[in-house]
């Protein structure tokens, strides 16, 4: 039989009440969505907490005190796994992510004390639940202003842009060549990220740079006209060669539109030749494939 989900009041209550009669917790903070006046509640947020701890050793030599938020479903400890982490820093505190079984999740960082004042990154998306020794008395109300698009400079502009018609041109030679997998991983992980840079940039251009698309552009939707969006969307192709090349196509066509438009909004120089030798050299190479195809079905 499947648990009844937790309300947001009965976890509260659970974490709020297990700080107060735990010493070493001094301050609970609630991050993340549930902090965004801005985002519409639903069942399914996470709870990104942070305990401000003392005697900081105590909480992770021995896990199973975590026991008390509920019956685990799954759970990970990042800060104790051997997948690779290229580019980012350290971690001061520890994380714990839980998801229980009735789909709550929580995801509590704990952060120790003595490193408040060197180490501890500040949130404009915190609200205090929790705060025995006054260390957040001054904070101000929530918000998502960390969180908003930033202005790109000239240069960071034309790096992107560079780097997305440089990088299309594998996605063809893949393509071209039938090697689907590798066309795929550079379109997703390569241009996607350049054209979704440039989307977001637009945003927050139309915006006055002060919105925030989310993580991963869930919120980009709200921003753009009906038909931009769908778009976009045509842009996530299945393993058919014809329907990737499509969406190389539909999205160096976006990817044009906005450059321009953006180049002017924001007074920006951009190298126009190049991207239109690159979407001329994009068809040839379609069309090599094409000519190939109709030569192997005749022969």
């Amino acid at each position: 039989m499947k648990e009844k989900m937790r309300s947001e009041t009965a976890i509260k209550k659970i974490i709020i009440d297990f700080a107060i009669n735990d010493e070493r917790i001094r301050t609970i903070l609630l991050n993340g969505s549930r902090a965004n006046p801005n985002v519409q509640p639903d069942k399914y947020q996470d709870f990104d907490i942070v305990f401000i701890v003392r005697d900081f050793n105590s909480f992770i030599d021995d896990h199973s005190w975590t026991n008390v938020f509920g019956e685990k479903l799954i759970w990970q400890l990042p800060d104790e796994m051997s997948l690779e982490k290229s580019g980012e820093e350290e971690n001061v505190g520890f994380i714990y992510l839980m998801l229980f079984k009735d789909g709550n999740r929580i995801d509590l960082t704990i952060f120790p004390i003595e490193k408040i004042k060197t180490d501890f990154q500040s949130d404009s998306l915190t609200i205090v639940w929790l705060d025995k020794d006054n260390l957040f008395s001054n904070i101000q109300s929530s918000n998502d202003k960390d969180y908003h698009i930033s202005k790109p400079t000239q240069k960071e502009f034309s790096d992107t842009y560079n780097e997305f018609w440089w990088v299309s041109t594998y996605v063809a030679k893949g393509l071209l060549r039938g090697e689907i997998i590798y066309a795929k991983q550079i379109f997703e992980t390569v241009v996607r990220l350049m054209f979704m840079k440039l989307i977001e940039w637009k945003i927050g251009s139309e915006n006055n740079f002060s919105v925030s698309v989310g993580k991963a552009g869930k919120f980009i939707k709200k921003y753009l006209t009906k038909d931009d969006y769908n778009k976009i969307l045509t842009t996530y192709a299945d393993f058919e060669i014809e329907n990737n090349w499509k969406s190389l196509f539909v999205m160096s066509h976006l990817f044009e539109q906005f450059t321009n438009e953006l180049s002017i909004e924001l007074k920006f120089n951009h190298n126009k030749t190049e991207q239109q030798n690159i979407i001329k050299y994009l068809k040839q190479l379609y069309a090599e494939q094409k000519i190939t195809v109709i030569k192997v079905s005749q022969e």
